[in-house]
């Protein structure tokens, strides 16, 4: 295995910030390295470095003779006035390209609803994307550095980009670097993780999941060393302070040496967590659709659909681009008619919208992130403690200095986090969140994930983060062809069911949606037993039931408790919290049922 790239002695400081700080690491044939680190710490800078895009302060950057290295850039140089043709191929003749397998594969899965022949300035953003990374990945390149090569792709294609590039070099063959945040992708396709942080790069073996353990392990070990370095610490402080005569008396080195450590003090980092916010009481009806079907003129987007949505329930919605997510998502909220059915909504329904494109900002570009903040509560609650939005948004990564900064200067991450914050501070008890973890770090994605965790009101998120929509939904719908479908075998079953459209839909020519579904689950059970698939449909839904059983145990007791608290004459007080008693007994009844039933299907004792 030998070495394809050298960084040696590598840094770059940017003005106020050093990036990076003498590094040198290489890059080794046949190997496959995601890239990580927040927001703003040098993951692009190390990209655009590698790919001598830039020239770093100090240090330099070898390739081996010889080698050619394709980059997929944030932001791509490709020509307006040029032809998607040449965009993608360059002067390459039809005849070489089009007889390539590897070629039309890659064209048919990224390219097939672009116009070959359209100019490269009349594209969207997303086909724009698409179109870029098309270029890159029909190039015969040995080192590939891409950076968030997932943007702008929906599941089914993410998933394509994840097995081609695993199989587009043989083993111990040619090299790829990634900078993502989508952490089932890292796992799918990395075998090398480097964290860039604090001017370092610190190397792990493993994808993902194995870098989380590592760096786990690593904080363990450095939370033990500094634990005794406190304990000699305090001894040398209490030493020190033993009155003007002893301190006139004592050795210099010791004095040296407890100064020297109070300089090492390494200052309190941020703490990016944010917990349960109050929500305003969520009553039994949430949201119900009947016979919903809307679109925009003679495009129908939605077409027949049937779905009731209940207090806690924690669902996701999957879809390719343009399947109509987000119009799905307005409709079920109010903010759009349908065009035939109706939409009822639970009269206690407070709604809290993280819209993909961070619609509530886009107004206040011109407000101060602290004019923004003093627009709302004074204090919020949070695990029993009084608490300002400041310090809200403070646990949420920003820093005070950060406070009179414009909305419009603002990052991408530091924009979504502000979003954030602003719709748990309006107190709703339905989360609609489209998108939520666009523009995040893995850290902050991991923050996210702990929040809505906790989070006590029902959940709607629409994502193409895989990693994301599993971790946090308990169940999964399918919009595809207008109809939405539950697919209690995840976003694999998503996957199938796609799939099994679009081959429905190559060989009859048709849409394929009449093939995907009704908008109903199919039935898991069949006189003579169960097959495999429909096994493992009740097997996700059996480990649904019971996360959620897990979660929903303590409830009637921790509301017990509650109306112990209050006081015997607030006879009302005593009734409404007596109906919340009786609200979590019946749920968990419920779902005790449900996980025996499923636990005598499955034969599990």
């Amino acid at each position: 295995m030998g070495i394809l790239i050298g960084c040696e002695h590598l840094s770059q400081e940017w003005p106020g910030k050093q990036v990076l700080k003498d590094q040198t690491i290489g890059i080794n044939e046949g190997e496959r390295i995601g890239i990580v680190g927040k927001n703003g710490d040098g993951k692009s800078t190390l990209l655009e470095l590698i790919a001598r895009r830039i020239e770093p302060d100090d240090g330099s950057v070898t390739y081996r003779n010889g080698i050619a290295v394709g980059m997929l850039a944030q932001e791509d140089s490709l020509n307006d006035d040029d032809t998607v043709e040449r965009a993608v191929v360059g002067d390459v003749p039809e005849y070489v390209w089009a007889s390539d397998p590897r070629v039309r594969s890659i064209l048919d899965e990224l390219l097939g609803d672009v116009d070959w022949h359209a100019k490269v300035g009349e594209l969207s953003g997303g086909q724009r994307r698409r179109c870029d990374l098309a270029r890159v990945l029909v190039g015969t390149w040995d080192v590939i550095l891409m950076d968030e090569p997932t943007n702008h792709l929906d599941m089914g294609a993410i998933t394509w980009l994840a097995n081609h590039l695993k199989h587009r070099w043989q083993p111990g063959q040619g090299a790829l670097l990634v900078v993502t945040h989508d952490r089932w992708f890292l796992d799918e396709v990395c075998e090398h993780m480097w964290e860039v942080h604090d001017g370092v790069i610190e190397p792990f073996e493993g994808g993902y999941s194995a870098y989380i353990q590592q760096r786990v392990e690593r904080q363990r070990q450095a939370a033990v060393t500094e634990e005794r370095r406190q304990n000699t610490l305090r001894k040398e402080l209490n030493w020190l302070a033993h009155g003007a005569k002893a301190r006139t008396s004592k050795p210099k080195f010791r004095i040296d040496a407890a100064m020297a450590l109070l300089a090492n003090d390494p200052p309190l980092r941020n703490t990016t967590e944010l917990k349960r916010l109050a929500v305003s009481r969520l009553g039994k009806q949430v949201i119900e659709m009947k016979n919903v079907s809307a679109g925009y003129g003679d495009r129908k987007v939605l077409d027949g659909i049937d779905w009731l949505i209940g207090p806690g329930d924690r669902v996701g919605i999957l879809g390719e681009n343009g399947a109509g997510k987000s119009t799905l998502l307005k409709v079920m909220s109010g903010r759009m008619l349908p065009s035939s059915g109706f939409v009822k909504i639970g009269k206690s329904v407070r709604f809290g919208i993280l819209s993909q494109h961070l619609d509530q900002l886009a107004e206040k570009d011109d407000w101060r992130v602290q004019e923004l903040l003093s627009t709302f509560k004074k204090y919020y609650e949070v695990d029993g403690k009084p608490q300002t939005p400041e310090q809200l948004l403070e646990r949420l990564g920003f820093e005070r200095r950060e406070f009179p900064t414009f909305i419009k200067d603002l990052s991408g991450g530091q924009r979504r986090r502000l979003s954030i914050l602003c719709v748990l501070l309006r107190e709703p008890n339905v989360l609609i969140l489209d998108e939520p973890g666009n523009d995040l770090d893995t850290d902050m994605l991991a923050v996210l994930e702990d929040l809505l965790d906790t989070w006590p009101g029902t959940l709607i998120l629409v994502s193409h983060d895989r990693y994301l929509m599993e971790r946090v939904t308990d169940d999964q719908y399918a919009l595809i062809g207008g109809h939405l479908r539950h697919v209690p075998g995840g976003v694999d079953e998503y996957l199938s069911l796609l799939n099994a459209s679009i081959q429905n839909q190559n060989s009859t020519g048709g849409t394929g949606g009449a093939t995907v579904g009704d908008g109903t689950a199919k039935q898991a059970t069949q006189p003579g037993g169960l097959t495999n698939a429909e096994r493992r449909e009740l097997k996700k839904r059996f480990d649904a039931v019971s996360r959620k059983l897990q979660k929903k145990q303590g409830e009637p007791d921790r509301l017990r408790a509650k109306m112990a608290q209050i006081d015997a004459s607030d006879y009302q007080g005593l009734m409404d919290a007596q109906k919340d008693v009786d609200a979590a007994e019946a749920e968990l009844d419920e779902l005790e049922t449900e996980w025996i039933e499923l636990s005598d299907k499955l034969g599990i004792d």
